[in-house]
């Protein structure tokens, strides 16, 4: 009914503009005149699609690459990275001469091939239950069995540092001058309480400041990171990355070897990759 009504109407509205030659009636004028068909006759028109509350197909969010608390790291990394020093922050002779570096010289060399690398790592380090702080007293061992329990594992070196630098290979995960106030770290006094380590955690992604190209929290300092060694290091198959102690393992290439996988102190926790 409503569609011979329709039809009719336009028909008329056609000839009546022709027959006074006049143009035809646009397309407002035509919705002014079927502004005024009764009620009565809406209510036998069939339905239209979008009378029937036809609606697009929601789209489907694509699933989060990485598990909630990771970070997704993706680009090319180099193996082997020539990092110059044009200022160290400590003068000859003292406790630590050419352990800390002011500015480095930008930017990094790669000297070699680059390795594509794709994976999700912790955006902080794995914290104690029911705390904001750091877990410590983390053993290589213990490590390896808390990330499998997760679903993940220990971070390989070459993960860490590429989720530390970047693929700009920056010094520092915040550049190439070294900044003590970013992170928790050149914590020199007091190291000892009770003959072993003062306890200098602070809160997991307390230090906004600390993070590198990725996104990734505390690398640079907070707790002494356990990884696996990209095949032996020194005879080691596990080093420590990062820490609050020692004014040295800051950079995103320095670490430590010389602790077995049994140890676990004050300052050594753990990060998980997947």
């Amino acid at each position: 009914m409503l569609r011979r009504t329709l039809a009719a109407l336009l028909v008329a509205s056609a000839l009546c503009g022709s027959c006074t030659g006049n143009k035809p009636r646009t397309l407002s004028t035509t919705s002014a005149l079927l502004g005024r068909i009764e009620p009565a006759s809406l209510s036998l028109a069939e339905p239209s699609p979008l009378s029937l509350g036809a609606r697009a197909a929601p789209v489907p969010s694509p699933e989060a690459p990485c598990p909630e608390g990771m970070v997704l790291v993706e680009g090319e990394y180099c193996p082997d990275v020539e990092q110059k020093c044009l200022k160290w922050m400590d003068p000859p002779g003292t406790k630590y001469a050419e352990f800390r570096c002011a500015r480095y010289e930008k930017p990094s060399i790669c000297k070699g091939e680059r390795v594509h690398k794709r994976f999700c790592i912790d955006r902080t380090e794995r914290r104690a239950p029911g705390s904001d702080l750091p877990r410590n007293f983390v053993s290589f061992d213990a490590a390896k069995e808390l990330c499998a329990s997760a679903g993940a594992r220990v971070c390989r070196e070459s993960e860490w540092q590429f989720a530390c630098e970047g693929e700009e290979m920056r010094p520092y995960p915040y550049g190439w001058e070294r900044d003590p106030t970013a992170c928790n770290t050149d914590r020199t006094e007091g190291l000892k309480t009770h003959g072993r380590l003062t306890d200098y955690r602070s809160r997991a992604g307390s230090h906004p400041r600390c993070a590198s190209p990725f996104g990734v929290l505390d690398l640079a300092g907070n707790m002494e990171e356990w990884v696996a060694a990209d095949g032996a290091k020194f005879g080691w198959k596990q080093v420590m990355k990062g820490s609050w102690w020692i004014p040295s393992r800051h950079a995103c290439r320095q670490f430590q070897v010389g602790h077995g996988p049994e140890y676990g102190g004050a300052e050594s926790g753990t990060r998980c990759c997947k």
